[in-house]
């Protein structure tokens, strides 16, 4: 009986999952990744919600209550609720995944630029972000951290052979070409392949016709063929500039799950294969 005891025991010890909760599918990905069967991870913001303004629902804030990890990427929301989320729950562990990154400055408000949270849209930025959450889960979680150094390991090569893809890709894209996009979200993929998006949003708000006139005369000499947009916000503004320019307006969400497909799909319609 106490043989029995002690195994029932160990085994429940042994399984123990460490729950995570973060703020968007992505990071789901990429917390998933390292740290394999050992954890359980949850998303705050779904398909379909901005998480700029997205307020957490009563169920997921009892999760919070149960949750060991709250790992946060900078989004909007976030600014709000990381403190309502301690308070709901004072032993959880709130950890940075962009630390040791450089964010970009997207436009400025009086004395405060505002940072360009995309910051998962870089296959390299996502190779410190891993690197962030196997910290966490090594220093968390010390028995396993060769299965977490492995996971790391194997995430690492596949990032640089997703970034590689990438680059085969717009091999043929003159450096410094543009692509427009309705939301400014790909920023750090524009910058880490020598491109440049042009957003039609004007800090959150669609273009009125005076700006988006010009935006369309700089459309036609960039010669761009598609413009993207995303399922979280409208495309009214978008589709106006697409019948105009007949060009193409392409969906293409930054929250995705299929977050490397993505970005691959992204890269041949910039190159437009």
């Amino acid at each position: 009986m106490k043989k029995l005891l002690y195994f029932i025991l160990f085994s429940s010890f042994s399984f123990a999952q460490t729950n995570v909760i973060v703020s968007i599918v992505p990071l789901k990905v990429f917390v998933d990744k390292i740290g394999g069967d050992k954890v359980t991870t949850s998303v705050m913001v779904k398909a379909g919600a901005s998480p700029h303004t997205y307020e957490p629902k009563a169920s997921q804030m009892k999760a919070i209550s149960k949750a060991d990890v709250y790992f946060a990427i900078g989004v909007e929301f976030e600014k709000v609720w990381l403190d309502k989320f301690q308070n709901q729950n004072k032993n959880l562990i709130i950890k940075d995944v962009t630390y040791n990154l450089n964010k970009a400055i997207i436009h400025e408000h009086h004395d405060e630029p505002t940072l360009d949270p995309h910051i998962w849209v870089n296959p390299i930025n996502v190779k410190k972000i891993a690197n962030n959450i196997f910290t966490t889960f090594a220093i968390l979680d010390p028995e396993n951290l060769a299965f977490y150094k492995k996971n790391l390991d194997d995430y690492i090569k596949e990032l640089d052979k997703l970034d590689n893809e990438i680059k085969t890709i717009l091999k043929d894209v003159p450096k410094g070409s543009t692509f427009m996009v309705f939301h400014p979200a790909w920023g750090y993929f524009a910058k880490a392949y020598h491109l440049r998006q042009l957003p039609v949003e004007i800090e959150g708000k669609e273009p009125k016709m005076k700006a988006l006139v010009k935006l369309m005369k700089e459309a036609r000499k960039e010669k761009i063929h598609a413009i993207f947009t995303q399922p979280e916000f409208s495309d009214k503004s978008a589709q106006i500039i697409a019948r105009n320019l007949n060009i193409k307006v392409i969906k293409a969400s930054p929250l995705a799950e299929n977050w490397s497909e993505n970005l691959i799909n992204l890269a041949k319609a910039i190159a437009n294969k």
